[in-house]
């Protein structure tokens, strides 16, 4: 099986570059950040999920940060999960705030955080898929309390859960801060473990690692690699797994 892990950047700004990309990897699952839905046919110059679906993904989870309003319709923001499988459960945790109608930039705190969470049975096994977008930090990469009670939380959930864990996301912390180090200990980061250098790319400065996956010791990894191919402002991540 094979799963993308992707940040789209506010809404998928590279839309034909990350259809292209979906096109040649056919994942069975995807994991989106920054990813936008709506109602509305045409969404400007947003790829919303549900015109995502059209490639193959009849199944789709959504847990929305914040709504605004475009085109005088209703579009929102937060984290997805699309599928070519059935999704047995899903379930929306906030680790920071909560969802907010008619945001506005110049009034609401933008760091709304939660995470998603789908249930997949495979081949009679359990197999729980969830992707968070982190808390940002401006200055760095190395977290705060507000990382490290919202690591806190997310490790709190997963060891809860039965069966095996594909944990992913555009996390906003460097692989060691002490904040991820909760998750490290409890699940394998397939970053650290494959040596990534970078999850970012020449559209941005930056070049830090900040976007994972993570697996529990059930999950058989037959590969996993940051692409190369520019679809947003960070690497998408692939992997091919079994359980």
């Amino acid at each position: 099986m094979k799963l993308v892990q992707l940040n789209v950047w506010w809404g998928g700004k590279l839309d034909n570059s990350i259809k292209q990309l979906l096109e040649t990897e056919v994942a069975d699952i995807l994991c989106l950040q920054e990813a936008a839905s709506s109602t509305l046919k045409d969404a400007g110059p947003f790829l919303t999920i549900e015109s995502m679906q059209k490639l193959g993904y009849s199944y789709k989870e959504f847990a929305p940060e914040f709504s605004l309003k475009f085109m005088r319709n209703d579009i929102s923001f937060g984290n997805a999960i699309l599928s070519n499988l059935p999704i047995k459960f899903s379930s929306a945790i906030y680790t920071n705030l909560e969802h907010v109608e008619d945001f506005d930039f110049s009034l609401h705190d933008y760091n709304i955080r939660n995470v998603l969470h789908c249930v997949y049975e495979i081949s009679g096994k359990r197999l729980n898929v969830l992707t968070h977008h982190g808390h940002h930090v401006h200055e760095h990469k190395n977290g705060n309390e507000d990382t490290l009670r919202q690591m806190e939380q997310i490790v709190d959930y997963v060891k809860g859960l039965e069966g095996e864990v594909i944990l992913t996301g555009d996390f906003n912390l460097a692989p060691n801060s002490k904040s991820l180090q909760l998750l490290n200990n409890v699940l394998d980061n397939l970053a650290i473990k494959y040596g990534l250098e970078t999850t970012r790319n020449s559209l941005t400065t930056k070049d830090e690692v900040c976007d994972y996956i993570f697996v529990s010791s059930g999950v058989n990894v037959e590969s996993f690699i940051a692409s190369e191919e520019l679809v947003s402002d960070h690497m998408a991540l692939i992997l091919d797994f079994s359980i």
